[in-house]
């Protein structure tokens, strides 16, 4: 019974080892060869405007719904000005905080305005209120 067990054991264990290869296997070489695959190129994505959630908090009232010159007649001249598309980013910043204002336009075509602010503080950057921020670095 053991060696029969043993034949058994062995036979199934031959199954298992592999012989070493000799290489890469060539592809078979034939007189047609198919033209190389050109990448396509999706369509354009269907892009429709969206309109933005525009921000309602008291204090902010001097900041939302104003454009851009609106704002520097306010603040001065921004720390950065960013553009992205249709969208536009202005920093303002003093020592006690700086201020994120987000514009977006409000109907397709239309002039970016101030839908969204953010605020933080210069010297650790934790979130502050957004009104006081606004406070401190109105000219």
């Amino acid at each position: 019974m053991r060696r029969f067990s043993a034949l058994i054991l062995a036979s199934l264990l031959a199954g298992c080892v592999s012989t070493p290869s000799r290489g890469p296997a060539r592809p078979a070489t034939t007189a047609h060869r198919p033209p190389p695959m050109r990448p396509t190129v999706p369509p354009p994505a269907k892009q429709g405007f969206i309109a933005p959630t525009v921000m309602h908090r008291a204090g902010l009232e001097d900041v939302i719904g104003r454009d851009t010159s609106a704002l520097q007649r306010v603040f001065g001249k921004p720390r950065l000005d960013v553009k992205e598309g249709d969208a536009v980013k202005l920093q303002f910043a003093g020592p006690q905080c700086v201020l994120d204002v987000y514009l977006y336009p409000l109907r397709p075509g239309a002039q970016p305005t101030a839908t969204d602010v953010e605020a933080r503080r210069a010297s650790d950057g934790l979130d502050v209120d957004r009104a006081a921020c606004v406070a401190a670095l109105r000219r």
